[in-house]
């Protein structure tokens, strides 16, 4: 979860850090203060470096407020993503014009080949997840587990039921075609002609919203198929496909 932003601070071990292991999380805090945040003077981060300490806990929720932090000590996984992000705008604030020289991966190796921008995202980010979430909410989307399947999800229907062509195809008037009632079976008989007549009406309208119904069937389908059937490396489960 915080390989990719302990890689780029230069840690020593970001593959093998966890987050759970309580000796490891308050080192890791250590450094980040000691060599990338810097908020307190070197002579007041005595308390934080007692690592040993069984008021550690407190001098962190400390910190926490000191760097204002907008999670709380409790959250462990939320507050040391923040910290890792605060580190990461304070390193590259003081090496500018090294990283400006840095093109991005996707430049230098792929060309003119166009990529999903869903690629870069920080799937594990607090703020991330929140927006997500927000958004699926609004447009009544299905929540799911996995928070990049419900931001596909998103995509498609705005593509294809919120953009500009999508929206003045929905207002286009539609004109009805003369329909001849005396064509048509009902196949039952009320003993009123007026009273046929409204039935034949009655079962097609009922008709054509079927119809409709099953062409918003076929739609969901396609667009479940084009999020389930993605064939590309999914690295977190360690395997293709899903």
């Amino acid at each position: 979860m915080f390989c990719r932003k302990l890689t780029a601070l230069d840690y020593h071990n970001p593959s093998g850090f966890d987050c759970r292991d309580e000796s490891q999380f308050r080192n890791v805090i250590v450094w980040l203060e000691d060599q990338k945040i810097r908020h307190y003077k070197i002579e007041e981060r005595g308390n934080l470096r007692n690592i040993l300490s069984a008021e550690w806990p407190q001098f962190f929720k400390q910190f926490l407020e000191d760097v204002s932090c907008p999670f709380g000590a409790e959250e462990r996984q939320e507050s040391l993503d923040w910290l890792l992000g605060l580190a990461v705008r304070y390193e590259y604030g003081d090496n500018v014009q090294k990283y400006k020289t840095v093109a991005p991966i996707s430049e230098s190796n792929n060309g003119d080949k166009p990529t999903d921008p869903l690629i870069h995202l920080d799937l594990e980010n607090p703020d991330f997840k929140a927006g997500v979430m927000a958004l699926a909410n609004i447009l009544k989307i299905q929540r799911h587990d996995d928070y990049l399947v419900m931001l596909k999800a998103i995509r498609i229907l705005i593509q294809e039921r919120l953009s500009p062509e999508a929206i003045a195809k929905a207002n286009q008037s539609k004109e009805g075609l003369p329909v001849t009632l005396d064509k048509h079976t009902l196949g039952f008989d009320t003993g009123d002609a007026i009273l046929n007549e409204a039935a034949q009406i009655l079962r097609l309208l009922h008709i054509e919203e079927l119809r409709d119904l099953q062409t918003r069937i076929n739609e969901a389908i396609v667009a479940v198929q084009a999020i389930i059937a993605d064939p590309r490396t999914d690295h977190r489960l360690g395997k293709v496909g899903r």
